[in-house]
């Protein structure tokens, strides 16, 4: 009996102190979870580029329309569409853009005077909206640009579905107190 333990003593002590596959079974270990780090930073860098693209295409819309004193329809649809070409290249057939003016009354309360929207609704003449404590004032005309993309992850889309990224910003107008929007 002896012989067998001595023997089996020998093959389990060689087994454990062989070190040859050490590397390729740390290595297997690692593989996925780096495979799965580095997809994940792809798909967080592509998701912070929609949300810039988006917060870019906001001020786009807002920033052209407070260049104007008078908007007709052919030059809102060239306002608008200018943000295809900022959020490019994602895809903007899915992006809502709004575009409005908002104008404050000598109490401050604020209501749309026109708006218009790509791939959307427009805003309700007249109706309130409430504007941030840092913008606005009395008796003051404002350009609000909105964008809302539908962000879908390339690889995480099973785990999250759409993402809605929402951007707006706020203008002066820049030649006049306000802008007219004509047929």
């Amino acid at each position: 009996m002896r012989i067998c333990d001595t023997r089996l003593d020998r093959i389990l002590r060689g087994f454990l102190q062989d070190r040859r596959g050490v590397s390729a079974l740390e290595f297997s270990f690692i593989l996925p979870l780096m495979v799965a780090l580095y997809l994940g930073c792809v798909e967080i860098g592509n998701g912070l580029s929609a949300q810039f693209k988006t917060t870019l295409a906001a001020r786009t819309v807002a920033d052209l329309s407070s260049q104007y004193t008078t908007i007709n329809n052919a030059t809102m649809t060239s306002i608008l569409g200018a943000s295809s070409a900022v959020l490019a290249p994602f895809s903007s057939a899915d992006a809502v853009v709004i575009v409005s003016e908002v104008t404050t009354d000598n109490k401050g309360k604020a209501t749309i005077t026109w708006s218009d929207a790509l791939n959307g609704t427009a805003r309700q003449a007249g109706s309130s909206v409430t504007l941030p404590a840092n913008v606005g004032g009395k008796s003051v005309s404002l350009l609000w640009g909105e964008v809302t993309y539908p962000y879908k992850p390339q690889l995480g889309y099973v785990l999250t579905g759409t993402i809605n990224i929402y951007q707006d910003i706020y203008f002066y107008p820049r030649v006049n107190t306000s802008v007219n929007r004509v047929p």
